[in-house]
């Protein structure tokens, strides 16, 4: 007959040590770029680049705003259009470019002429700014130092880019949006107090009196709890009271 089985043997050498797994999968952190110039921005190192586009701020029907993200692919439309939307109605009927609705863009250096009469056709294509929508390895963050001081990016994060602090824009009816400051969207890396135009149904362009932008201010530690002082700041010194910031990226 089978006899009992015995006791357990010795433990065995350990084996050689295995080969490399595969890399890990893009996580698909995506990023939205904006270059505010008519050249499509490069994705920062370690990227790849998903689309590019156009850098569309926010929209405004029927009186009312709708704004994009910039840190966010929405904000980076692939074709441009002065207006790149319609509206349907309950009697299933659509209307495009029939009323007065608006876009809004942000914008690069390029002057206006001399007239300063509304771009029309192919003449709008150097106002407008281009954008790149980026696929990232981690999560991306904006910080902002509330000072003309470069922040740091936090332990464990590295520089992807710096800017100006960019909190909010209104126009036409006192409409408008703004950026969550946590949004890479938040930090444009170039300052201009006219940092958007607005686009017409009828297929113009122009920079309006009435359009605003708001921006994070500075705040010295010393002044925290105190009133603030009015000040007008004229060409020349408007970054000395603008905010400074960096998007990072957390290391991967």
């Amino acid at each position: 007959p089978r006899g009992y089985p015995g006791p357990a043997g010795p433990e065995g050498t350990p084996g050689p040590r295995g080969y490399p797994g595969p890399p890990s999968i893009a996580h698909g952190f995506l990023v939205t770029r904006h270059s505010q110039t008519a050249e499509a921005p490069s994705c920062p190192q370690g990227m790849s680049k998903i689309y590019d586009g156009f850098s569309l701020l926010y929209v405004q029907g029927n009186e009312r705003a709708h704004g994009q993200d910039l840190g966010t692919a929405g904000s980076c439309l692939r074709r441009f259009s002065t207006m790149p939307f319609l509206f349907c109605n309950i009697n299933n009927v659509c209307n495009f470019a029939s009323r007065n609705d608006y876009s809004y863009w942000l914008a690069t250096p390029e002057p206006m002429p001399m007239s300063m009469a509304p771009v029309v056709g192919q003449s709008i294509e150097p106002f407008i700014s281009r954008c790149s929508v980026c696929e990232a390895p981690a999560m991306v963050i904006a910080v902002h130092s509330q000072t003309i001081q470069i922040p740091l990016c936090p332990n464990g994060w590295i520089s992807l880019w710096i800017g100006y602090s960019f909190m909010m824009h209104t126009s036409s009816g006192a409409e408008g949006t703004g950026q969550a400051l946590s949004s890479p969207g938040s930090c444009l890396e170039s300052f201009r107090s006219a940092p958007f135009i607005e686009c017409h149904g009828r297929g113009t362009c122009n920079y309006y009196a009435n359009s605003y932008s708001f921006w994070l201010a500075t705040v010295e530690s010393t002044e925290m709890f105190s009133k603030p002082e009015s000040e007008t700041l004229k060409a020349g010194e408007l970054r000395t009271r603008i905010s400074r910031c960096q998007v990072c990226m957390k290391k991967t």
